[in-house]
């Protein structure tokens, strides 16, 4: 899985973890599968939650991306600023925010720069980031867009 995958599915919520969530908070699951219309997913299913706890909501509504971030900054329990700093940003979400991790990161987005300068490369990959994340139904502020 790419890395912008990885962000994308931690704050958007993975298609994959909503599948499983109701399979794993039923007691049911643990029982030997059944052909019967019983064991068949319900609309009651609970609904599934981003990494940082909130409601994944439906593609076709716009994710607001920032009590998203500002939930996964309070649950780590560190002082990150998610909004100018890319390592912040990963490391809010659970993310491993290596050098190694932004560089495959500014590949995927298209980086052209030097990506000796660590500083040029983050600010642009917080910025392309944003935009990303804006043109797969995120709902970013303009401020972190320009």
């Amino acid at each position: 899985m790419s890395i912008f995958s990885k962000i994308k599915n931690a704050i958007f919520g993975s298609p994959a973890a909503a599948a499983e969530a109701p399979a794993a908070d039923s007691p049911a699951s643990s029982a030997a599968p059944s052909s019967s219309p019983a064991s068949a997913p319900t609309a009651s299913a609970p609904a599934a939650t981003t990494a940082a706890g909130a409601p994944a909501t439906p593609a076709a509504t716009a994710i607001d991306v920032v009590p998203i971030l500002d939930a996964a900054v309070k649950k780590s329990g560190q002082k990150l600023d998610w909004r100018h700093s890319i390592v912040d940003l990963m490391k809010a979400l659970g993310m491993d925010a290596s050098l190694a991790e932004r560089k495959e990161l500014a590949e995927e987005l298209g980086y052209s720069g030097d990506m000796g300068d660590s500083a040029k490369m983050n600010m642009w990959l917080h910025k392309a980031l944003m935009k990303k994340l804006s043109e797969n139904g995120g709902k970013v502020p303009a401020d972190l867009l320009d």
